[in-house]
Formats: structure tokens, sequence, C-alpha cells
């Protein structure tokens, strides 16, 4: 699917983002340590490039997918997240939500309105997502509305207690940043995150036994309770709709920390 295009996602668009997993040719290793590789590659969508993580998990498929769906549970592990919630459903695995993500400071934090999909299969799990113009979310100050074209994750199971995971994604932050930023977040940023993803894994099951234990609207399709789609609520999605273009290219790399990542 192209972005700003809402529609169910096919057995095609599935397919294409296996096919962007599993391909070699013009990938470029950027990383590789403790079982977890970093390629990028770059592509005419934008200046920033294509980013493959893939890593694998010593957890089952099934909860490393629910780690990744649970939204209540996102609160409890992802520290980037500042705000997260669903709009609307096209239909049990096809919905239109909101992310708001935490930038180290001085640079102004991003949010998304995206289109997410998702499909399990009896061999592996999909989700994916790209971003959409939905009236009820339109570009806030405080934010630069950031682009995805594309991110995606594959996860394949291989055996009852492990997995491996592969992410993939082609995003836009908008404004103008310096070089060095994509560099740490192909670098340092993205295996951060499949890190943190792990410890959430090993704490999930004990925390969801807690919270809501026969809750999954992501597999559970009568649990859904989310408004329907009006299409009429859905906009073209104008590069110029991320707002001004804010200049971050005089920041400098000494005034960030990893820690802050």
């Amino acid at each position: 699917m192209h972005v700003g295009e809402v529609r169910v996602a096919d057995d095609e668009d599935f397919k294409k983002l296996k096919k962007l997993c599993e391909e070699n040719e013009g990938w470029k290793l950027e990383y590789h340590k403790h079982n977890t590789f970093t390629w990028t590659k770059h592509n005419d969508l934008s200046d920033f490039k294509l980013v493959k993580v893939r890593s694998t998990f010593d957890v089952a498929g099934s909860v490393l997918y629910d780690v990744i769906h649970d939204p209540h549970y996102r609160k409890v592990w992802d520290r980037a997240m500042i705000d997260a919630y669903d709009i609307c459903a096209l239909n049990p695995n096809n919905d239109i939500g909101y992310y708001a993500i935490r930038c180290p400071s001085p640079l102004k934090n991003r949010d998304f309105v995206t289109l997410r999909s998702w499909l399990a299969t009896s061999t592996e799990y999909y989700i994916m997502n790209h971003s959409v113009n939905h009236i009820q979310c339109p570009p806030y100050k405080d934010y630069i509305r950031a682009i995805s074209f594309l991110t995606g994750y594959v996860i394949v199971p291989k055996d009852k207690s492990s997995c491996v995971l592969t992410y993939v994604s082609q995003s836009d932050p908008r404004g103008r940043l310096p070089s060095w930023v994509v560099n740490k977040a192909t670098q340092i940023l993205a295996p951060k995150v499949v890190s943190r993803m792990k410890q959430a894994c090993k704490n999930y099951v004990a925390w969801k036994e807690q919270n809501q234990p026969l809750y999954r609207p992501w597999i559970y399709p009568e649990q859904c309770t989310l408004t329907r789609l009006n299409l009429l609520h859905i906009k073209s999605l104008q590069m110029k709709d991320s707002q001004e273009v804010l200049d971050e290219s005089n920041l400098s790399e000494v005034d960030f920390l990893d820690d802050d990542l």
C-alpha cells in the first residue's frame, strides 16, 4: 500500500513485506552484536534509508506478537511513547491509530497517524503500518508529523520457546535533520529498541496474568469495540501536511547522550 491509501490489506501486501524482510540485495550491514543485525538500504522514497533489524528472541512467537500489539503493556515498556490511541477500525485486522514519540532533547517530538494491518498464519505473524490522514488527528503544534512509508514486523517461530523477528521501516521524521541523527537511529536506537522488546517479552506473561488476561482484540475480533471507519474522515495525505519544515540541522551531536535514546 502507498502512503495515504486506506483499504484492507490483502495477501499481496503481506507478501511484499515478507519479501522485503527476506531480500539481501542492496542492503548494507551496519550493526551486528548479540544475534541482532541491522542493515540499511537507499531508495527513492526518502533521503532517509530503509532500516532492517533481525534478532532471535527466546520466547514463543505468539508472546512477541502480543507484546507488539498490547496497547496497555506498551505503556509499561516503551519509554519512547508519549501517547497512543486507536481512532477507528476498517475491520478486525485493520485499524487507524495515533502514536506520539519522544525524541531526545533538543529535537522536537514526532507523531504519526497510521493505518495498521496484521495477520497471523500457521507459520508466521505479520504487523505493518503506513501513514494516512484522518481529520480527527490534524498536525499538532507541539509535534512534527512524521511519515511512515512502511513499517513492518515479521515474526517466524523457531520452536515453542524461540522465534526470529525481522523489523523493516522506511520513515521520514520530517524537519531538516543532521546526518548523524540517521546514523544514531541505525547503529544505536534500533538495536536498543530490540533489547527493550526482549526484556518486555520476558515479563509479559506474568504481567498479563494480572492485567486483563483474556483481553486480546488483535486475536479475538469480538473484543474489538472501535468505531468503524467513515471514509469521509479520510483526506489525501500531502507531505506538506507535516507542518512547516523545522530546521534542526544545526544541532550538535555532543548535546546528545546514548542514554537519551
